[in-house]
């Protein structure tokens, strides 16, 4: 199944239970833009209702890099910074990737810049190719991170780590990007779709229903703290056993 977005900004396909989500401005490094947000929005409930897909793979079009971050272009383009934060939280995208109980795989390569982080940092698997280069630039631009980033990264390498990112807007490579967990794999970029589409494969052979009690167990556990979130894995371990 192939359904193209509007002027395809998003790609969507689906084969033997995977679905393969691409950012598609491989000109602009797929820098992301209102019409990307709102495309990449639509995709998401698309996937999230497709009963054929069990598992996402989102990458990035083109040869130069996943995602270079937010689109420096449209700056200036809303009455002010406020509106348009206001504008983007409307459509809350990143509380769709949370919420989709299906399993989403982020395949980054090249640059994967601001955005393109918080993107990968809301999936629950991360390969990256070992030409990855990963940074969090809004400190520059007199911004903070606010598409969750803050909090994502935090949750991925830890706070003091998370902090130094964001704060000095260094340059951070695949090599270390391994070593700090920002990433759960790192291959060639030869065997980066190979390796994605391994994963997928296997997590589409797996229960719907198990993926997605796996899924709440984990995500709920980080707000819950440990004796409630032990508790609340408990409920989903009965209930998941009860129907097998």
């Amino acid at each position: 199944m192939v359904i193209p977005m509007k002027d395809e900004t998003i790609m969507y396909h689906s084969i033997n239970g995977v679905a393969h989500i691409t950012l598609n401005r491989p000109d602009q490094i797929n820098a992301f833009n209102i019409e990307m947000r709102d495309a990449l929005f639509q995709t998401l409930e698309l996937f999230r209702d497709d009963r054929e897909s069990k598992v996402a793979i989102i990458s990035g079009a083109g040869e130069r890099g996943f995602c270079a971050g937010a689109d420096l272009t449209e700056f200036g383009t809303a009455p002010s910074q406020v509106i348009a934060r206001a504008v983007r939280w409307e459509r809350d995208l990143w509380g769709l990737f949370l919420a989709i109980q299906k399993p989403l795989i982020a395949k980054l390569h090249g640059y994967v810049i601001g955005s393109g982080i918080e993107i990968a940092a809301l999936c629950d698997i991360r390969i990256a190719a070992d030409n990855s280069i990963f940074r969090m630039p809004e400190v520059a631009l007199g911004m903070i991170p606010a598409a969750g980033g803050t909090q994502t990264l935090r949750n991925l390498v830890g706070l003091d780590r998370a902090m130094e990112m964001i704060m000095t807007n260094r340059v951070v490579k695949a090599k270390e990007a391994i070593k700090v967990c920002l990433v759960d794999r790192v291959v060639s970029e030869e065997t980066l779709d190979s390796s994605a589409e391994v994963i997928a494969g296997g997590l589409a052979k797996i229960e719907p229903e198990l993926l997605a009690s796996i899924k709440s167990s984990v995500m709920r556990g980080l707000d819950l703290g440990l004796e409630r979130g032990i508790q609340h894995e408990k409920r989903n371990s009965y209930h998941t056993a009860k129907k097998h």
